[in-house]
């Protein structure tokens, strides 16, 4: 707690000097490589509530880890919202726990977003994307990063994005809408986009998106399905955040129209809740959930194959707090979803108070799952085993 108090202070200063980094260049000294300790963090894991045969245990320390992604050879790489760091994580010794940490790059403008592909990491700041060629073989000195487009809005407001390839390998880039509700004029404002890995080819291909942090595509029919979190102030209980699947390019959600699917936006209700595209699964208001990925592995039971399993970061402005947990959206044969609790216990109820919020999940070689705690500042690992 005395950590997190003075990091704030810390913050706060460097804000008020105007001494946050002012552009979005990669630093001239070289990127550091820490040996992590084996020492646990001083994290109650025990709280965490999960189904018969599963655990929970630390697999890195990172400072304000949000996004994930994972390397041909097994790195993983980490992304940063309030920060400005990209950074990756090795387990060289089997033991299921990260022993080496690197800087990938630094001085970046919200690099949240992080993607692998062909050997390249991408990484998405607020109004660009960049490539790491080969990073996995210079991890110690990585190269200067491409960048592979820089047309993306500069808002701050949601301005932070969750990246990743498609089965059709183009780069899927979300833009959030630059305020809590609004109609902007720009059509890529609440959106989902795609480009192809050199940039070319941009365009829009999901619109009503008020902010998505997270998508997956379905192992078998390839159709997209992504978070979206609902607007603020209009109640404690509405409206609802969502799932949503996608079935064709140029399908409409509804924002900033409507909510839920049947909840006419206050402000913006000059269009009828039957022109869009209804959710998958309507969640909890403000639980805002953010990474989301479908489990394809062979280590948990067959029962979490080609199920969606999504991380709901938790409430800031409910009265009383919601979210704070791992879930599950099992797709149904109506096209939607049925929603199961997989993991909770970071939100202790009675007091509300929350040690930690989950962010994103990634699935391991091995089946295990990687779950990455922006609060904790730690990435999690979760195992089965029916023993």
């Amino acid at each position: 707690m005395l950590f997190r108090l003075l990091s704030i202070s810390l913050l706060s200063i460097c804000l008020f000097a105007s001494c946050a980094p002012q552009t979005s260049q990669q630093s001239d000294a070289a990127p550091s490589k820490e040996e992590l300790s084996t020492a646990t963090p001083n994290l109650p894991l025990h709280k965490i509530k999960l189904p018969p045969g599963f655990s929970i245990e630390i697999f890195a320390e990172v400072e304000n880890a949000r996004s994930l992604a994972k390397g041909d050879r097994g790195t993983i790489f980490v992304g940063n919202r309030s920060e400005d760091k990209v950074y990756a994580l090795r387990d060289t010794d089997g033991d299921r726990k990260a022993d080496q940490k690197y800087v990938i790059a630094e001085g970046l403008n919200s690099p949240n977003g992080v993607a692998f592909k062909d050997g390249d990491l991408y990484v998405a700041e607020i109004s660009r994307i960049l490539k790491f060629p080969a990073i996995e073989a210079q991890l110690a000195r990585p190269p200067k990063p491409e960048v592979v487009f820089d047309d993306l809005p500069n808002a701050r407001h949601h301005g932070w994005k969750f990246i990743a390839f498609g089965p059709d390998g183009m780069l899927y880039v979300p833009v959030g809408a630059p305020c809590n509700i609004c109609e902007s004029k720009k059509e890529v404002f609440a959106s989902i986009n795609r480009m192809y890995t050199d940039g070319t080819g941009f365009e829009v291909y999901a619109h009503g998106v008020r902010n998505t942090v997270g998508f997956d595509w379905h192992p078998d029919t390839k159709e997209l399905w992504f978070t979206d979190n609902g607007r603020d102030w209009m109640g404690d209980d509405v409206p609802p955040c969502e799932i949503n699947r996608v079935t064709a390019k140029g399908q409409h959600f509804g924002y900033p129209y409507c909510h839920g699917g049947n909840i006419p936006d206050p402000d913006y209700d000059e269009r009828g809740c039957d022109e869009f595209v209804a959710p998958a699964l309507n969640l909890g208001a403000h639980v805002a959930p953010l990474g989301a990925r479908f489990y394809r592995g062979k280590m948990f039971p067959p029962s979490y194959r080609k199920q969606l399993i999504f991380a709901e970061h938790g409430s800031w402005n409910r009265e009383k707090k919601s979210g704070y947990k791992l879930a599950i959206a099992r797709p149904n044969q109506g096209g939607g979803a049925d929603y199961e609790v997989f993991a909770e216990g970071w939100l202790d109820h009675a007091s509300q108070a929350a040690w930690g919020r989950p962010v994103d999940v990634l699935e391991m070689s091995d089946g295990s799952l990687l779950v990455s705690d922006d609060y904790a500042d730690v990435v999690y690992r979760i195992s089965y085993s029916s023993d």
